[in-house]
């Protein structure tokens, strides 16, 4: 199923509180005079909070105008302690140095889509309401309407099984072909009304389409290798000692945060070693991280009910440690 960001906080009115915003706050521990990084901006919810929390300053990344533009509109709350950066959070590391920003004390991550993009029907996020299919974080680049309409019939099935984990990709994959021989496949309805007419309602009440959309939506904006890219430029900019909070809202996402983590913390990575092999590389390199815990944090029952999308949330969190940062090839362990 997939998830999504819980709204961010409007400047200069009502806040909406983030998802697991007390347990980011705990990991984090924003500090007098300590240089923060909100990965993830959205409309500025955990900046908001972190600047609320300590006198420190926050860099806001984010690949999206408008959450940019709200950025700098909250600013003005937090004379000189905010600091916006456009662009994907996988390249933060050259984003701060072109602020002269580092090393920092803390590194958020709010994985996926925000509620303000998926509520805006004209962003294409959604199959709960009609717009044009786009799905495209930065309004930059191929769009989810050219996937559908150019991709092979195999190549999108392939998607939606691998980034959707949807079992009825082939289905859905060949009802899209047919369908856009007759004409293009360029608005939302259009897509979930295709979907709707393949694929059973599931008992559980999700949504046919939703992992259709997950699939396309994780595939226009390359998410899972921005998440890879982001972890570890969070790496690299973090000093020893420094925080790193990831909150994640599906398997696809929380599984690469979960293998970077048990990586960079010397922990199992999920895979056998023998004794007659020479140790993995990841097993040679000193541990860059520290788990603050091995199970992932959840919400609350309280949380989940102020806010059915946080119901899929899992937070992890770590510490530096004084080693240098892995290779930018080293990747994490398949």
């Amino acid at each position: 199923m997939t998830g999504s960001r819980d709204s961010r906080s409007q400047p200069s009115g009502a806040r909406h509180v983030p998802v697991l915003l007390r347990a980011v706050l705990a990991a984090l521990h924003p500090g007098e005079g300590e240089v923060m990084v909100d990965a993830t901006f959205g409309r500025g919810g955990y900046a908001g909070a972190m600047l609320e929390a300590a006198p420190c300053t926050v860099v806001g990344i984010d690949r999206d105008p408008e959450a940019i533009a709200a950025g700098e509109a909250l600013a003005h709350d937090y004379p000189g302690r905010l600091t916006m950066a456009r662009g994907p959070f996988g390249a933060m590391d050259r984003l701060l140095d072109r602020l002269e920003v580092g090393p920092v004390d803390g590194v958020a991550f709010d994985l996926g889509v925000s509620s303000p993009q998926l509520d805006d029907a004209a962003r294409g996020f959604s199959f709960r309401s009609d717009g044009p299919l786009d799905m495209r974080m930065s309004g930059e680049g191929p769009t989810a309407a050219d996937a559908v309409n150019t991709l092979p019939e195999e190549d999108l099935a392939d998607i939606l099984r691998e980034l959707g984990e949807e079992r009825h990709a082939r289905r859905i994959a060949r009802a899209i072909v047919r369908r856009r021989s007759e004409r293009p496949i360029e608005r939302t309805g259009d897509l979930a009304d295709l979907v709707h007419r393949v694929v059973p309602r599931s008992r559980d009440g999700i949504d046919p389409a939703t992992r259709t959309f997950q699939a396309l939506r994780i595939h226009v904006n390359d998410e899972l290798g921005e998440i890879d890219r982001g972890l570890a430029a969070a790496e690299r900019v973090l000093r020893p000692g420094g925080r790193l909070a990831v909150v994640s809202f599906h398997s696809l996402e929380d599984r690469r945060v979960k293998r970077f983590l048990a990586d960079r913390s010397g922990g199992p990575s999920g895979a056998g070693v023998s004794r007659h092999q020479p140790l993995p590389e990841t097993a040679r390199r000193a541990p860059t991280f520290r788990l603050l815990r091995r199970k992932p944090v959840e919400p609350t029952a309280e949380e989940c009910q102020a806010n059915p999308r946080a119901r899929s949330a899992r937070m992890r969190a770590a510490v530096r440690t004084e080693a240098p940062a892995w290779p930018e090839d080293a990747g994490v362990a398949a």
